[in-house]
């Protein structure tokens, strides 16, 4: 929608604070749900993993962590849709670290950035990488 004096609507300022607002929060979702440390990330790194229905609602529930994309695919769903309990138990600490590179943008930049100011270590990895 866009503003002109003919026509009434929201003005570009009163949009983009809505939409920083917005993201704000979105970041906060993110932030909430994050162990205190890495190291409580205690998953699998080997087998057949499940997920539950309120991680995994929309696609695949079931991934081989010995198969690089649905790995990377387990790791962008839960860091997307997990609640904090669910992130230990299926995130393993030393394969988020090995795949944080490549999983970053992913994840995308809300995620990422959420990640990265809790554990410098992630983003030493993607530095390290690039």
């Amino acid at each position: 929608m866009s503003f002109s004096p003919q026509q009434p609507g929201t003005a570009p300022s009163d949009l983009f604070g809505a939409v920083a607002e917005d993201l704000a929060l979105y970041r906060e979702k993110f932030r909430q749900r994050l162990p205190e440390s890495l190291d409580e990330l205690r998953g699998p790194i080997e087998g057949v993993v499940e997920l539950p229905l309120h991680v995994a609602w929309s696609g695949m529930t079931v991934y081989d962590l010995g198969k690089p994309r649905q790995r990377m695919g387990l790791y962008r769903t839960v860091l997307h849709e997990g609640l904090r309990d669910d992130l230990p138990r299926f995130l393993n600490r030393d394969l988020l670290l090995q795949m944080w590179p490549v999983l970053r943008p992913l994840v995308g930049r809300s995620v990422a950035s959420v990640w990265e100011e809790a554990f410098p270590q992630l983003a030493a990895r993607a530095q390290a990488a690039a």
